[in-house]
Formats: structure tokens, C-alpha cells, sequence
């Protein structure tokens, strides 16, 4: 489609580019960001601010910065198989899986396939926990993953799929415990800090507030012209952004939908990846390609860093301290992790406290 006969970009916010918020830190090859679907960027995860996990052919690569060496967590070209017998868990595991997406948190690790399967892993235990098939469709895509707290302390996650399906996982009871269906292939869910709220967007220029417990719409989310492909709430509980193929993310307070309360809008293409820092002062949106952008919110988004590079962007991520971002890059012929630092200012009157 030819997004100037539907988008015209009136309401695009105007930003002052000049911020600088992270550093440069380092470009480093001796990992290779690779890249499978050309809509999915969802392959790299930040668990501290020197550890980062991310896809690199058929394998996920853990890499330190502190050490600057890597070592291989899971490999997929081959068979995998749990080595736990946990319930619902399918014991004969796969073959030759390719990977669409992947999540981390803490110590756990969930990769989501093209033929709709789930591989849980623990990194600090031996092999494969989990193995499970989310559905048969011939259309079961895994787009999305996103690993939860629920309000009982029990880690859930989440698999949004283009079966038109959301799903959620117990892994402490390794059961299904919801299933929502909608009338459109879901790309991306985010699940509001309260756990009250789900953001769902896929294949409809409408996006759509849903109730976590029932999978009711509580409100449709207008504005964008093209299916979006990433989502995420800010901290604070009340704001969430999506992120569009009409080359724009829109930011979304929860007290007033009536509209997007800003604009903000890529240099070349689609938004593929949005996340925010965990203190909410920042919010990062990645580009297919070459760019990232990373708004102060504290200015109401008038100011960003660009970081421009040559490549493709497998994925990105902040550390859960906020003082790292990591960036996959692929160029077809190489593939290299890029690390960032926050930039600090500080004064003569904090080193006295």
C-alpha cells in the first residue's frame, strides 16, 4: 500500500533530534543477530545491564559484556526434547525448529516457532523443561511472547499467534489456563503492569484495550492505517504505545482513548519493536532498518536520539536497570550485537550522598 493516500501525517509530533540519552558503548561481531520473518523483530532480551540472550541462526546465544564471550543456551537445528516430565509438556519435543520469536526474563527462557510450538527453558537448570504446540492451524505462527508475574507470584507467559489466538500459560502448573480468539492474526500483546488490561494489535488497523481475565474489548484503539506489530505499557500503568506499519507508533493514555495522545513517526519504514525503560523515562522504537529512536517522555516525546546504523534490526532491548540498551543488527553478510550506556550527568553534590 502506499501510505500517502492513507496517512497523510498531520498529526505527527514534531521532535527535536538532538538528545543524547545512551552512549555508544561497543559493536561487537563475535555474535551474529540473525533475522527469520521479515516482520518479526522481537530476538534479543536484556537480563542485566551485561547480559543479553539473542537468536543467531539456529541458536540462542548468550553473550556478557562484562567477559565479552558468548556460549550457546539452545540449539534448534537438530532434536529437542524436555528432559522434565512435566504435565501437558509433549515429551517427543521437535525437530528442525525455526525460531519467530523469543522472550527472557530472570531464569526463564521461551522461544515461540513457525509451526506454532513452544520451547520453555530455565537457565539455570539442564536442558529443555517445556515443549508444547499451541495449535495445529496450518497458520500457526508464534508472533509474540511476553513472560509475567501474575498476581500470585506464579511466572506466566503469553503467546500471541496468527492462529487469531492469544494463549496463557501457567509454568508452575505447565497448563493453559486462558484462551482468547479474535477475528484477526494477533502480532503483539502487552500486558498492563496491574495485570488488568491486555493491548492486543495484529492484523487490522484497529488495535483494541481487552480485559485480561475475560478477553472482553473494553475499547478499540483508532487511529493507525495498517496492521501494527508491537505494543508496550509504560511503567506507570497509564500510557501504552503501538507500533505500526503506517511507519508511526502511536502513544495511548488509558483516562482519555478518544484519541493517540501523540504521534511520533519513523524515518523509512514500519514500527517494529517498542520498548519502554523501566523507570518510564524513555521510550525506544526500532525501525525494520537502520533506525532507532529513543524519546525523552518527560519532555511529552519532543525529544529524541536517533542512533543510526547500517543493517537490519533483529530486535532491541533495554536492561531491566535501564542502563543498557542492546541492539541486533543483521547486513546479510554479518551480524553484530551493538551496546549502549546511559549517559549520567553528575553533579559535584551526589558524590556526597
Amino acid at each position: 500500500m502506499e501510505y500517502t493516500k492513507h496517512y497523510k501525517g498531520e498529526d505527527c509530533k514534531p521532535t527535536d533530534k538532538g538528545g543524547i540519552y545512551y552512549e555508544f558503548q561497543r559493536n561487537t561481531r563475535s555474535v551474529k543477530s540473525t533475522i527469520l520473518h521479515f516482520q518479526l523483530r522481537n530476538l534479543v532480551w536484556a537480563t542485566s545491564k551485561h547480559d543479553v540472550y539473542l537468536m543467531s541462526n539456529s541458536s540462542v546465544l548468550h553473550w556478557s559484556a562484562l567477559s565479552g564471550e558468548k556460549y550457546e543456551v539452545m540449539n534448534v537445528s537438530g532434536h529437542i526434547a524436555p528432559e522434565e516430565r512435566l504435565p501437558g509438556s509433549l515429551l517427543e519435543g521437535f525437530s528442525q525448529i525455526q525460531v519467530s520469536t523469543l522472550a527472557v526474563k530472570d531464569k526463564l527462557l521461551v522461544a515461540g516457532g513457525f509451526q506454532g510450538e513452544l520451547i520453555c527453558k530455565f537457565l539455570d537448570r539442564k536442558g529443555i523443561s517445556f515443549c508444547c504446540r499451541t495449535t495445529y492451524d496450518d497458520n500457526a505462527i508464534t508472533n509474540a511472547l511476553d513472560i509475567y508475574d501474575s498476581s500470585s507470584g506464579a511466572v506466566h507467559f503469553m503467546s500471541s499467534n496468527n492462529d487469531c489466538g492469544i494463549r496463557d500459560f501457567d509454568l508452575e502448573k505447565c497448563q493453559l489456563c486462558k484462551h482468547f480468539h479474535f477475528q484477526w492474526p494477533v502480532n503483539h500483546t502487552s500486558l498492563s503492569p496491574d495485570g488488568k488490561i491486555l493491548v492486543i494489535v495484529g492484523d487490522d488497523p484497529d488495535g483494541m484495550l481487552v480485559d485480561a481475565q475475560t478477553g472482553k474489548t473494553v475499547h478499540k484503539l483508532q487511529g493507525h492505517v495498517d496492521f501494527s506489530f508491537a505494543s508496550a505499557w509504560n511503567p506507570d500503568g497509564q500510557t501504552f504505545a503501538t507500533g505500526n506499519q503506517d511507519k508511526t507508533c502511536r502513544v495511548w493514555d488509558v483516562r482519555n482513548l478518544s484519541k493517540s495522545v501523540a504521534v511520533l513517526r519513523g524515518n523509512l519504514g514500519a514500527i517494529r519493536s517498542i520498548r519502554f525503560t523501566s523507570d518510564g523515562r524513555f521510550l525506544a522504537m526500532a525501525e525494520p532498518a537502520d533506525f532507532v529512536h529513543i524519546f525523552d517522555v518527560g519532555s511529552g516525546y519532543n525529544k529524541q536520539q536517533e542512533l543510526d546504523f547500517f543493517g537490519e534490526i533483529s530486535g532491541m532491548s533495554f536492561s531491566p536497570d535501564t542502563e543498557a540498551l542492546f541492539v541486533g543488527v543483521w547486513d546479510r553478510t554479518y551480524g553484530s550485537l551493538l551496546q549502549y550506556s546511559r549517559l549520567r550527568n553528575y553533579l559535584y553534590l551526589d558524590s556526597l550522598f
